[in-house]
């Protein structure tokens, strides 16, 4: 009988001994749902400057992709439209230099970043983990080109941070890469005023 218990001590000891060691907080994941739904805010209109170079689409299932859930990021509400190449459209990304694959992510704006970056975040639901926004391409937009134009849906970065949904338009591009042309990137510099 002791010779069991021992054998089930040892086996016991070597199996926890086998189990990856975590940290509370690394295991710990973010609590979405304690963020309220909130009502969109903005239009999904396009600005007047911008209105003959789309014209309204339906595609349901690129919609759903650029949707988001309260608390999650994305678009609380969209339009797909079409780009009709009638006009240069160009569009801007903020990104993260040390993932060089995020160049041509899915999240792009009609105007170019300025102001404070603390307040760009804000605008456009962007947590400090997911980007440093430390670099910013600009492209032109590839006539025939869906994309879904709406408004930010809340994101919850962490128990210190969460930000609100937004009126500030963003622009929802499935595949950028193969639906924007010349590109021109810029480094983010420390500016202080």
């Amino acid at each position: 009988m002791k010779g069991l218990i021992l054998s089930l001590s040892i086996a016991t000891l070597v199996s926890c001994a086998q189990m990856p060691a975590t940290h509370p907080a690394q295991s710990k994941q973010p609590d979405t749902a304690s963020v309220a739904p909130e009502p969109c805010i903005g239009t999904t209109d396009l600005p007047a400057s911008l209105r003959d170079s789309f014209v309204p689409a339906v595609d349901s299932d690129l919609l759903n992709a650029a949707l988001g859930e309260p608390g999650k990021g994305g678009l609380c509400q969209g339009q797909v439209y079409i780009s009709t190449g009638v006009k240069i459209v160009t569009l801007y990304r903020a990104w993260n230099s040390t993932n060089p694959g995020s160049t041509y992510g899915n999240w792009w704006a009609f105007n170019k970043p300025s102001g404070k970056v603390a307040e760009y975040r804000e605008d456009f639901e962007i947590c400090y983990q997911w980007s440093p926004l430390d670099k910013l391409v600009t492209c032109e937009l590839k006539a025939g080109t869906k994309v879904v134009v709406g408004n930010g849906q809340s994101a919850y970065c962490s128990e210190y941070l969460t930000y609100s949904v937004s009126a500030s338009q963003q622009v929802y591009i499935n595949d950028a890469s193969n639906s924007v042309m010349n590109c021109e990137t810029a480094d983010g510099v420390l500016v202080w005023q």
